[in-house]
């Protein structure tokens, strides 16, 4: 009787054991499907999409937006201490780490604008040299007779015979003589009119752009030079040569050569007009040649048009760029990023 009795009181034990661990596992599978998430009004558990949280629906399904798989909705254990009228959207680390969320403070920093745009390179203006003649003659010998070559200042270009300036080297030597038998003379009148003849002469020699070295040669020698010669203003590129042939007549202001120094050129871009209140004078700027693939220029914005195109309804701005090794050409299109600073204002880092 008694060794029944224990059989039976055993057997509760083991029953009672049996329905606590069997509650345990119920228990962490419904926390394992979600059992522990938010409810409805009625008691009923909602689901959400994760990429539009504002679809919420009482039973699992699919997206109306773009067909996910609802999910069942997380209890938010900071959802109290959100903002009235808000929701609250919180991401378990493991999720940021898969989507690549970071946080950053947000500070209070300049920001750049950069505009971009297309450009023409041209010949800066300021560096441009025309070859004239001041008298009548003709041309005799051409030393710089090809389109694009290269002169440095003082070269020698052609010469010219030009009947009066032969009398006036003669007319120089004359008064030469005078003013130095005159210089001798009692009569300082007679003394100051043989220095004004002379300087005179001299002078229209000087106008007619007759070198220094040439007008001593002249008083040293006696002798009279038959031809002038003209020389490079200034170094650079031959761009243009116009009448600059043997046995051509040239007057005063006949345009012979047009020399143009390409160690820096300007760039022309096209700004769109809504764009155009960023680029200002002084702005730093980037040039890019797809024909020098890795190069990058350095330069500045000089100039802004006043005017804008009707048809394209763009601004041109005008940018300078040193050019080593002529590696712009003028006519070449190139890139340009104009760098435009802005002011200070609330950011976070890219």
């Amino acid at each position: 009787m008694m060794g029944a009795a224990a059989t039976r009181g055993r057997a509760w034990i083991l029953l009672l054991i049996a329905l606590v661990v069997l509650t345990g596992v119920g228990f962490g599978v419904y926390k394992a499907v979600g059992g522990g998430g938010p409810v409805s009004a009625n008691g009923d558990q909602q689901w959400t999409c994760p990429m539009h949280p504002s679809v919420i629906r009482p039973e699992p399904g699919s997206c109306p937006i773009c067909g996910m798989d609802l999910v069942l909705m997380e209890e938010s254990a900071g959802g109290a201490g959100g903002i009235e009228g808000h929701g609250v959207v919180e991401i378990d680390p493991e999720k940021q780490h898969l989507i690549g969320v970071v946080t950053t403070a947000v500070e209070r920093r300049a920001l750049e604008r950069r505009v971009r745009t297309v450009g023409l390179v041209t010949i800066d203006e300021s560096r441009v040299s025309h070859v004239h003649t001041k008298v009548d003659g003709w041309i005799e010998t051409v030393y710089a007779g090809e389109t694009g070559r290269i002169v440095s200042k003082g070269d020698p270009l052609l010469t010219i015979y030009s009947p009066e300036l032969v009398s006036t080297q003669e007319e120089y030597l004359l008064a030469l003589r005078a003013q130095k038998r005159l210089a001798d003379s009692p009569f300082e009148e007679v003394r100051r009119s043989g220095e004004s003849l002379l300087r005179t002469t001299r002078d229209r020699l000087t106008l007619w752009d007759i070198p220094e070295k040439d007008i001593r040669r002249l008083e040293e020698t006696g002798e009279v030079l038959k031809a002038l010669t003209l020389y490079a203003p200034a170094g650079g590129y031959i761009m243009e040569k116009e009448h600059a042939l043997a046995g051509v007549r040239v007057t005063p202001g006949m345009r012979l050569y047009e020399v143009a120094d390409l160690s820096r050129v300007w760039v022309e871009a096209d700004v769109y007009e809504f764009e155009a209140p960023l680029v200002e004078v002084g702005h730093e700027a980037k040039l890019t040649v797809a024909a020098l693939p890795g190069r990058v220029f350095q330069g500045r914005c000089t100039y802004i048009y006043p005017t804008v195109e009707e048809r394209t309804r763009t601004l041109t701005a005008r940018f300078e760029f040193a050019n080593p090794r002529l590696a712009l050409k003028p006519g070449m299109y190139v890139d340009v990023e104009v760098l435009a600073p802005s002011a200070e204002q609330l950011a976070v880092a890219q």
